[in-house]
């Protein structure tokens, strides 16, 4: 062999190396950059201002780079989560299982798991006489919901807790809760339903001149032979809780966090480490996370989690809880 040819074969040798270390590089830099689309509300609710932490925090902790993505409402995200055209979700409980339950394409859907708690709770006027879940019979009260169905059946659940039924109330049909807030502040039903903590109430609260929570009955039994995952939790008197004047029982529900069939498991791992390593930057941004725990994720239900979920679980050895 001639010294020219070996300097040749050297020479085709490093640039060989050399395309091999440039496409391993941007290889590592395909993979780096890749977007996660979180779906969740509209801005200025407080789905959105939680979605905008979880993200914040995986890109800025996690590298992972996530993008929220508002959508019309979580009716709508979840089967684009299941079909995979967004990465990542965040619904109710009762969205969730009520869109598994109806939907065809959700079978592709994947819980990772619970990440906060949303509680929920009737408002009516400080000097209605309107004190526990009973008062409400024969009362006015928001019911129909047509463009968010499933509240319709998170107010049997409540009514349920005080053995009321909507046949013992005066329904009166509103598109969603917004409206029923603005119903109640214009005269027209008794009261209104809201997230604790939601910004419609303390708007109420200013224009009726005072409002108040109303109790929630105690047959929990009843309410989840409507809705199995409903649960009660204690609020107590902060400046956020407009309308709770002292520690009471309220009907509550898991946030959940879910993605698709596709996405993998290494993933989700990132993504569920991230956020048990970062909860204080969560809370810093959405203070609703300061229910998040990686222990209280892995909860019983009937719905089907990530294998990667599933994994982190087995791995940080973490039962699954009942509600």
């Amino acid at each position: 062999m001639t010294t020219g040819t070996i300097a040749k074969r050297l020479r085709l040798g490093m640039i060989g190396a050399g395309l091999a270390t440039a496409l391993s590089i941007v290889c590592a830099q395909t993979v780096s950059a890749q977007t996660y689309g979180l779906a969740t509300m509209q801005p200025g609710t407080l789905a959105n201002t939680v979605a905008s932490a979880i993200a914040k925090t995986l890109k800025e902790k996690g590298g992972l780079n996530t993008l929220v993505q508002a959508t019309a409402g979580e009716s709508v995200l979840i089967p684009m989560v299941a079909r995979g055209e967004i990465d990542l979700g965040m619904a109710n409980m009762l969205e969730v299982v009520e869109g598994i339950e109806t939907g065809k394409l959700q079978n592709d859907l994947r819980i990772i798991g619970s990440i906060y708690v949303l509680r929920m709770g009737f408002f009516t006027r400080k000097d209605s006489g309107i004190v526990n879940m009973a008062d409400v019979k024969g009362k006015r009260i928001p019911a129909g919901y047509s463009a968010m169905r499933t509240l319709d059946r998170n107010t049997l659940a409540m009514l349920a807790t005080a053995d009321l039924t909507l046949g013992d109330v005066k329904p009166v049909m509103v598109p969603n809760v917004l409206r029923g807030g603005d119903d109640f502040m214009a005269g027209a039903n008794d009261m209104f339903l809201f997230s604790f903590g939601g910004p419609k109430v303390r708007e109420a609260d200013a224009t009726v001149g005072g409002v108040r929570a109303i109790r929630i009955g105690g047959n929990l039994e009843a309410s989840r032979k409507i809705f199995p995952y409903g649960y009660f939790s204690e609020v107590k008197p902060i400046p956020a809780y407009v309308g709770v004047s002292e520690p009471m029982q309220v009907y509550s529900m898991d946030y959940i966090l879910f993605t698709n069939s596709k996405m993998k498991d290494e993933t989700v791992a990132k993504i569920m480490d991230t956020m048990a390593n970062n909860k204080s930057d969560m809370v810093a941004t959405a203070p609703a996370l300061n229910d998040f725990s990686i222990d209280t994720m892995h909860r019983k239900h009937n719905m089907t989690y990530h294998p990667g979920a599933l994994k982190y679980f087995q791995d940080k050895k973490i039962e699954a809880k009942a509600y």
